[in-house]
């Protein structure tokens, strides 16, 4: 289900700008890399990218992010592609980076496979994902889920065994963590219930007395929040230099 990227960047977007140069810098992308950013969404990666002055390229298999990337960076190279078939010839790039992505591919493990594919030897294969504990937004949620009896996301690649293992022999592992700010629990529930992510979409599916029952069950596992407040969100970060 497609959401728009100003519902998206609401919901997530505030925690991924803030991962994106701490990732870059993880992948050492500096000015004039050749670099491909593999499931761009709505381009919080690929804007830092374009930023430090690297030779950006990017893919995202939803039509409409694809769409509003091209309105957003002009002139850069944006095509609608899945990571398991990458439309770019082998050792193309210096760097293929996948940020917050991974868990949602069809096929992980192929996606990496053809990262490694495009990127020439020597070069930065990259990928980072929201730790499944303490991304403080997320583990909100799935304690609300879990109090109300709903099932939660099955997500894969959150913990760093997952990620570490994702990526390969070799692979070089990071804790990166971002803070992001909310005016106070409305705006806190309405990034949430605009529908973006799987998170999202339950909130959305809820009706009338469920969404109640959600809203006030997720402000006490927030902590009752007056006023503003601060959540972090932590994302393990893997690379791998590919012979």
């Amino acid at each position: 289900m497609f959401h728009s990227d100003s519902a998206y960047d609401s919901f997530m977007g505030r925690f991924s700008t803030r991962l994106a140069p701490l990732f870059a810098d993880f992948a050492g992308v500096g000015e004039g890399a050749e670099v491909l950013d593999v499931g761009a969404g709505t381009g919080a990666l690929l804007g830092e990218l374009v930023r430090r002055g690297a030779d950006a390229s990017a893919v995202e298999p939803s039509i409409a992010f694809v769409q509003a990337m091209r309105l957003r960076f002009p002139g850069i190279d944006i095509r609608a592609a899945g990571a398991e078939e990458l439309p770019w010839p082998d050792a193309f790039f210096d760097a293929a980076l996948g940020q917050l992505v991974v868990s949602f591919m069809h096929d992980a493990p192929a996606g990496l496979l053809e990262m490694r594919r495009v990127v020439r030897p020597g070069g930065v294969v990259a990928v980072a994902m929201w730790d499944v504990e303490s991304m403080e937004m997320l583990a909100a949620i799935d304690r609300t889920r879990d109090a109300l009896g709903y099932a939660r996301e099955a997500g894969r690649y959150r913990t760093r065994g997952e990620i570490a293992a994702l990526v390969g022999d070799g692979a070089d592992v990071e804790l990166l963590e971002v803070d992001a700010s909310y005016e106070g629990f409305e705006d806190f529930w309405s990034a949430l219930a605009g529908g973006a992510g799987p998170a999202g979409v339950w909130a959305a599916s809820l009706d009338d007395g469920e969404r109640e029952a959600a809203r006030d069950e997720l402000r006490r596992q927030l902590g009752d929040p007056e006023g503003a407040f601060a959540l972090t969100g932590r994302a393990w970060a893997a690379r791998v230099r590919p012979a």
